[in-house]
């Protein structure tokens, strides 16, 4: 077992080595290009769905494998972030409720990296509270219409196709009256909007979707039980979030602000020499919890509300690195020379991190689902549970 773990790391090591990409400052498009290329090399050497069935183009492998290779990609800028929502949330999800058509249609293409996926469930007036969204469905004869909008949507400026929450029934309670749908994302009455963070960088987007029309094939699950596919796609993606290996090159990870501090003589002060341990031992708990849960799920135990944990430390690690570069890097995080690469790097992460708080979850809905998941703490009072949605005035309902 042990040898063969090590032959599985050692073609990792040296696929990578050869095959891992110059990091350079191609366009957007030149970017998308170049992470297809490398997404189909990495299925073609085995490396791309290592624990997905083999029947759907997957490796069949364990999570151990998973992890060995996560480990040694951590060392390389690999072009797989435009695949994260599609390996990590979307596919994972029509694995588990898809008909058998939509896996042979969907996964495929996806491993492949033929196709792209994302996520549409946010909307203006539904964030945090999802089962609020107001995008509806209508079934008309053999199709269903899609009117409505979708907000913070990462990567819809480049996707193929995309995991789709609509309201259904609206004289239901609002968790009963949902269903998820598969939607092409170059269908007539599709349009996509870049949106700007202040990164000075648009990843995400609004979408708005003018009588859409899907085939009625195109609902993953049930008809009017898209709550409980979007549970299942939304702690797949806390998974993803939570447990991603820390890349060597972050310029908020450990080492590399361990490097930034001895370049800059920081090193020296005991206050940020203590924050980095600190933050070293943060990381390490947190990639320690992962292996578990994917030992668990590798045993056939899925980690359910545990993602939340994953989740929410992988969010409050940021905000502490982002602490430990304030200490580093002073005023030189808002203000450095043009030739300063690391100041420019670090301002740019930390820009970033807001965003951890909230994608996927905001820190505080992860800390009501420990606490009413794990912990068995009394839930919150809901006084819309058994109301229609219709009746209610919430989001942009409001008025």
């Amino acid at each position: 077992m042990a040898q063969a773990a090590d032959r599985f790391r050692s073609r990792a090591r040296e696929w990578l080595a050869a095959n891992a990409p110059p990091h350079g400052s191609e366009s957007d498009e030149e970017q998308v290009r170049t992470a297809k290329r490398f997404q189909k090399a990495l299925h073609e050497a085995g490396f791309v769905g290592i624990t997905w069935p083999a029947e759907f183009g997957g490796q069949g492998l364990s999570a151990a494998e998973q992890q060995i290779f996560d480990e040694e990609a951590a060392s390389f800028d690999l072009p797989t972030s435009l695949f994260m929502i599609g390996m990590g949330m979307c596919g994972p999800t029509l694995a588990d409720l898809g008909t058998a058509e939509q896996k042979t249609r969907y996964l495929p293409p996806l491993l492949r990296g033929e196709e792209v996926w994302c996520q549409l469930f946010s909307e203006p007036g539904a964030g945090s509270d999802v089962a609020g969204l107001q995008t509806r469905a209508v079934r008309d004869g053999a199709e269903w219409v899609v009117t409505g909008q979708k907000v913070w949507t990462s990567g819809a400026q480049h996707a193929d196709f995309g995991a789709l929450l609509a309201r259904t029934d609206p004289d239901v309670p609002k968790h009963r009256g949902i269903t998820m749908f598969v939607v092409d994302m170059r269908a007539p009455g599709v349009q996509v909007r870049p949106l700007r963070d202040m990164t000075g960088r648009a990843p995400f987007n609004e979408v708005h979707f003018d009588e859409v029309r899907l085939p009625t094939d195109a609902v993953v699950g049930e008809v009017n039980a898209g709550w409980a596919a979007a549970v299942t796609m939304l702690g797949h993606e806390r998974v993803s979030i939570g447990g991603s290996a820390r890349p060597r090159y972050d310029p908020l990870a450990h080492r590399n602000l361990a490097e930034v501090a001895h370049r800059t003589g920081r090193d020296r002060d005991p206050a940020v020499r203590r924050e980095l341990a600190a933050l070293h031992a943060a990381e390490r708990s947190l990639a320690l919890y992962n292996t578990r849960m994917n030992q668990l799920a590798d045993a056939g135990n899925p980690p359910g509300a545990a993602g939340s944990v994953a989740k929410l430390a992988g969010a409050e690690l940021l905000w502490r690195a982002v602490h430990v570069a304030g200490l580093i890097r002073g005023a030189g995080l808002t203000a450095w020379a043009a030739d300063d690469a690391d100041a420019e790097a670090l301002a740019v992460a930390v820009n970033a991190t807001p965003a951890s708080s909230i994608a996927g979850g905001t820190n505080q809905v992860q800390r009501t689902i420990i606490g009413d998941r794990i912990l068995g703490l009394p839930a919150e009072p809901r006084v819309d549970r058994d109301v229609p949605f219709r009746q209610l005035r919430i989001g942009t309902q409001a008025s």
